[in-house]
């Protein structure tokens, strides 16, 4: 089993967080290099965390019959097209752009990249799961035994999708909010 894996780790190896010892997270705000690139990075990743508690949201709902299942299949489409969309075009900016120049910084943590880029690849396979989720929920709006029990079924993936990319989002902010701060974010974007 690999410890290192995202279905499997709880964080990223102490060695690898060395930046995050001088730069915690409770004063990236207060840095002078927090605003651009930082704050541009954060709201990114705020965003997909938002997209995916909307379309739970918006699942719970349709569950407790507090939504139409033609408003649900809307928004779904929507917010599903949106965060898919958005974090695929995120990870290959990531992976072919900021992460080479990123992990030449300092070479204490170019391991963590290399899991970042590893993450990536592992979460298309997530990505194609919830895609083939939510277009199962959407195409049986019409038949209202059927949406229920694949509304159930998607809520179940959508929660393991959520804590899957929140654990990449905490590492990769961990990672690489230190490095800017610590070497400016000149030359990067």
């Amino acid at each position: 089993m690999d410890k290192l894996a995202l279905a499997n780790r709880k964080k990223l190896p102490e060695a690898l967080r060395v930046l995050l010892e001088d730069y915690p997270r409770e004063g990236w705000e207060l840095d002078p290099g927090f605003d651009g690139l930082v704050r541009f990075w954060l709201d990114r990743h705020l965003m997909f965390r938002r997209l995916l508690a909307e379309m739970g949201s918006g699942t719970e709902a349709l569950l407790d019959k507090k939504i139409a299942p033609e408003r649900y299949a809307g928004l779904l489409s929507r917010y599903g097209g949106m965060f898919v969309n958005g974090l695929h075009e995120h990870h290959t900016i990531e992976d072919t752009h900021y992460f080479p120049k990123l992990s030449k910084k300092d070479p204490r943590i170019k391991r963590g990249f290399d899991i970042l880029d590893k993450d990536h690849h592992d979460l298309d396979g997530f990505l194609s799961d919830f895609v083939g989720g939510a277009n199962g929920v959407i195409h049986s709006s019409d038949n209202a035994s059927r949406l229920h029990e694949g509304a159930g079924k998607f809520q179940k993936e959508l929660r393991k999708l959520e804590r899957l990319l929140d654990r990449h989002l905490v590492d990769e902010e961990e990672l690489i909010v230190p490095v800017i701060l610590r070497f400016g974010a000149g030359g990067i974007g």
